[in-house]
């Protein structure tokens, strides 16, 4: 029953609210979560490390994506203007004769390319088959 106050002649009511069953939810809900939050526990997430690889690769192929998303594949001296769909035959042929991930690939992208793109190489490159697939970054200081 809310709270009457008289004051001079009338009865008002006191419009307020009750703090005091707000207070002791928010404790019960305090001493829960203060009790469970020990028994919780994190999982762990195996993060890859930085570092050199094992043994670097034999020979490089670099898959040049340019500003107007033309792919370049180049070999050693040797550089070719290919569509996507040519890419993955072009590198399975370089690769083949080859040990296993001794042949890695290299994808260099311009700045202004979308990212779409380079991801698309990347899953045709995967689809095909090719077991070392890196990104070439620069490094800014």
């Amino acid at each position: 029953m809310p709270g009457v106050s008289s004051r001079g002649r009338g009865r008002r009511t006191i419009n307020e609210i009750n703090m005091v069953p707000f207070i002791d939810v928010m404790l019960v809900l305090l001493i829960i979560f203060m009790v469970t939050a020990p028994l919780i526990t994190p999982s762990l997430i195996d993060l890859p490390t930085v570092g050199r690889g094992n043994k670097p690769p034999d020979r490089k192929l670099e898959v040049v994506v340019g500003k107007d998303e033309k792919l370049v594949l180049k070999s050693g001296d040797d550089s070719r203007n290919l569509s996507l769909a040519e890419l993955a035959a072009s590198v399975v042929a370089a690769q083949a004769g080859q040990p296993p991930n001794s042949v890695a690939v290299v994808i260099s992208a311009d700045r202004s390319v979308k990212y779409e793109t380079v991801v698309m190489v990347m899953d045709t490159l995967q689809k095909a088959g090719v077991q070392r697939v890196g990104l070439s970054v620069q490094v800014v200081r």
